[in-house]
């Protein structure tokens, strides 16, 4: 568990090359190129009056296209359609009748594949247990392996797993991994951990300055100020 301690290129957005938030509502999927781009970008686009995709130009499909577009690519082997088209499978979404047992399929599918974003659902959905049979084990074992691939999201899992199971020490290193690449929510636990008395106030630190850092790392004008705009529309 070494590896995965950076987050990859290709998480970083195609257009500003600054890596994506980490909360997934700070970026939007282009079915037409199969890319995330962030909000940032798509308001600097769109005050430049671009309305297409900001990143391969196209012009915006309607909802009712998108998952034809996504399964075209699914035919083709594409490892990020397949992830995708799981999603609309696991949550119903854009008129796909809701189907956990076909969502999973193609989550396989996909993490066979290498998605490393199929391999996080995957183990969300054994770790819960809601939707599938629960199997702990089968979770962690996804749960590493985008863990390793650099998925904030598993690594900090992996923590709260080895936190409710008293390895507080193994806990921390997921945690302070998570933090140090800008995990809000890791960071937070490290913190209940110190006043608990399970980590010095050195880690706490340490993890502080490495999620501060991080978070800088993210930011950027076009994306303060499209965060705003959301913010003030909720």
């Amino acid at each position: 568990m070494k590896k995965g301690r950076t987050r990859p290129e290709e998480d970083d957005c195609p257009i500003c090359q600054l890596p994506l938030p980490l909360d997934g509502r700070q970026s939007k999927f282009r079915v037409c190129c199969m890319t995330l781009v962030c909000d940032g970008c798509i308001l600097a686009a769109r005050k430049r009056g671009m309305n297409d995709c900001p990143f391969c130009r196209a012009p915006r499909p309607k909802p009712s296209q998108t998952v034809s577009m996504i399964e075209k690519r699914v035919d083709a082997g594409d490892p990020v359609a397949i992830y995708h088209l799981g999603k609309h499978y696991a949550d119903g979404s854009y008129g796909v009748t809701k189907d956990v047992t076909r969502a999973v399929e193609l989550y396989e599918r996909a993490s066979e594949l290498g998605s490393k974003g199929a391999h996080l659902n995957l183990g969300c959905l054994y770790l819960v247990g809601a939707d599938v049979e629960k199997d702990t084990a089968k979770a962690i074992r996804h749960l590493e392996a985008a863990a390793v691939k650099g998925v904030v999201t598993a690594r900090h899992n992996l923590g709260v797993v080895e936190n409710n199971a008293g390895n507080y020490d193994l806990a921390l290193q997921h945690y302070m991994i998570a933090a140090k690449m800008g995990d809000q929510d890791s960071l937070h636990n490290i913190k209940s951990m110190f006043m608990n008395g399970l980590v010095t106030k050195a880690d706490y630190a340490e993890a502080l300055r490495g999620q501060y850092s991080a978070a800088e790392e993210m930011r950027s004008p076009d994306r303060d100020e499209a965060l705003a705009l959301v913010e003030r529309t909720n």
